[in-house]
Formats: structure tokens, C-alpha cells, sequence
């Protein structure tokens, strides 16, 4: 899968871009290469002027334990990777219909979450039990909402492209082609969201620390971002606060 979000739309982690990206042989590129690049693997994609670009390749087996889904309603567009163990109770809790796919869900938890639900963002996320990776677009909020489960199941890499868009994608080799050296693992059991930044989701009240990460050229490849258990964030934002994250600002 491939995710692709405008410079300003996403502002990740500054330790994500990496200046030895300008010294190195293979160089960034630009948002519009990259998804060319992916569509001639027979991808599927979905363009948002030069927002956002969002594409991935259907699973070749239909029952094949880690699946690659994509759902778009009511622009709201999701890409899911993996599998919901629990996702038939998901489905009687939300109150959804039984032909309900894990992406599908994942939209129906975020419009719940966006229009100030009774739940954080973080208890959703440990709710879901299974392996999961997803990225989420609100087309009509200007809003990004990405996720990686904790047990290693799936993995999901970021970075940054030539102009500073973030890129998001499953393949190691899509991210080092697209973003030479500013890329990292994105982190298991955190979420990431364009407003409120990257946080954990098994330590909500805990903060992310930024770890160098060295390549095998000993230059500086982006970060890993960690827990920092012993640290805690000093005040949580409240459900249906001002500060909620899933808040649509003028369009709530």
C-alpha cells in the first residue's frame, strides 16, 4: 500500500527527515514519481489533487490471513492491512452490518471518534485485537489518521519525499526508493494523527522519544520513535474537549 500527504496536510516528527538524504546517491523523490512508480505494479490508486494520493494492490487470495482492503464512504477513505480477530463483535458493538470489512470499520470508529464519540482514540485502538495496519483520509476534514498494531503481525514505514510530503507504505524498498535516507520503521502500537502528532496507544499518558537510527553507510537514516514509559504527558486531552483530536474544527 501506498500513502502520499502533502507537506503541511501531515507535519510528522522533524527527526523523520534526515539531512544526509541530499548527500546520498539515490536521491528523494517527488510525490508524482513515486506514484508511478507504484501504479506500474497494477496498483489501484485514488488522487486528491496534489493533496493526497492514496493506492495499493489487492490481496491475490481472498482468504489469505493478512489482507490488503481498501473502503472509501462519504469521503473518508481507508486502507487496511491484516486482520480483526474480534471484528464480528466490533461489528454488533457499532452496531454495523454483518457484511462490514475490517476498513469499513475502521471508517465507522473514525466518524465516531471525529463527531466526539463517548470513547479516546487510544481505547478504540486497544479494543482491536488481531494484526493491523491502517491509514485514514478525511477528505473533507483535511484530516490523517494512521495506526499499527503492537504484535509485529504488519509493518508500515514512513518518510519524506522530495518536497516534503510524507509517504507511508508497507514496502521497505517503495520507502528507501522514494525517500532515500529520511525514512524509519513507523512505530508498533501507535497512532498517528495530522493535528495531535504521533502517540502510543498502549501508554496513552506516556511520550515518544526520537532514537537515531544509523545505516550500514554509518549516515543518518531518520529515527525510531519509542516509548518513553518513565515520562508522562501532563495533562490528557479530554473527550469532547476543545483539544479532541477527532474534532472537525469549523466543519464539526
Amino acid at each position: 500500500m501506498l500513502a502520499i500527504f502533502k507537506k503541511g496536510l501531515v507535519n510528522p516528527p522533524q527527526e523523520l527527515n534526515s539531512p544526509a538524504s541530499l548527500a546520498s546517491s539515490r536521491k528523494p523523490k517527488l510525490p508524482q514519481e513515486i506514484l508511478k512508480d507504484f501504479e506500474s505494479s497494477n496498483a489501484l490508486s485514488i488522487s486528491f489533487g496534489d493533496v493526497a494520493s492514496l493506492a495499493y494492490i489487492p490481496s491475490q487470495n481472498p482468504y489469505a490471513i493478512h489482507q490488503k482492503l481498501f473502503c472509501g464512504l462519504n469521503d473518508m477513505y481507508c486502507i487496511f492491512l491484516g486482520s480483526l480477530n474480534n471484528l464480528c463483535s466490533l461489528i454488533r458493538q457499532y452496531g454495523l452490518s454483518k457484511g462490514t470489512n475490517e476498513a469499513m470499520f475502521i471508517i465507522e470508529a473514525y466518524r465516531t471518534l471525529r463527531d466526539r464519540g463517548p470513547y479516546p482514540a487510544h481505547q478504540v485502538l486497544k479494543d482491536l485485537e488481531g494484526t493491523f495496519g491502517f491509514v485514514v483520509y478525511d477528505a473533507n476534514a483535511g484530516q490523517v489518521f494512521a495506526a499499527l498494531g503492537a504484535n509485529g503481525g504488519v509493518e508500515l514505514f514512513w518518510g519524506i519525499a522530495a518536497d516534503g510530503s510524507v509517504v507511508i507504505s508497507d514496502n521497505l524498498e517503495v520507502i528507501k526508493g522514494s525517500c532515500a535516507k529520511s525514512f524509519a520503521p513507523f512505530p508498533a502500537g501507535c497512532m498517528f494523527h495530522s493535528q495531535q502528532g504521533l502517540m502510543s496507544f498502549e501508554h496513552p499518558k506516556s511520550k515518544m522519544k526520537a532514537m537515531p537510527r544509523i545505516d550500514s553507510e554509518g549516515a543518518m537514516c531518520g529515527a525510531n520513535f519509542k516509548v518513553d514509559v518513565e515520562s508522562r504527558i501532563s495533562s490528557m486531552t479530554r473527550v469532547g474537549s476543545e483539544a479532541n483530536w477527532a474534532l472537525r474544527g469549523s466543519n464539526a
